[in-house]
């Protein structure tokens, strides 16, 4: 294969299409890289308030994402991640008093 048509192993998977171009919300890039779980949930919350795109409400499609990736995109994550990104839930849930 041509070296301008390889792609990484990161490219071809679906998930990673979604995380990148979902049609939800635009996310600031390597959002769930990211340490600070409260950091993590504000940006998700300005994405999903600012989006004119989504189909559900805010909260709903910031969860949404945030679960989408923990259970698909990131299903290999460490352990501390995964903590992480559990916290930015329960921080994604306080900023939107639920």
């Amino acid at each position: 294969m041509p070296q301008s048509k390889q792609r990484t192993r990161a490219d071809r998977r679906w998930s990673s299409r979604v995380t990148r171009e979902s049609d939800a919300l635009d996310l600031r890039r390597r959002v769930f890289t990211w340490r600070d779980p409260k950091r993590i949930a504000r940006s998700l919350k300005r994405s999903a308030e600012h989006s004119k795109r989504r189909k559900a409400r805010p909260f709903q499609s910031a969860m949404s994402m945030l679960n989408f990736y923990i259970n698909r995109a990131g299903r290999n994550l460490p352990t501390e991640r995964r903590h992480v990104l559990a916290r930015a839930k329960d921080v994604l849930r306080r900023l939107y008093d639920r």
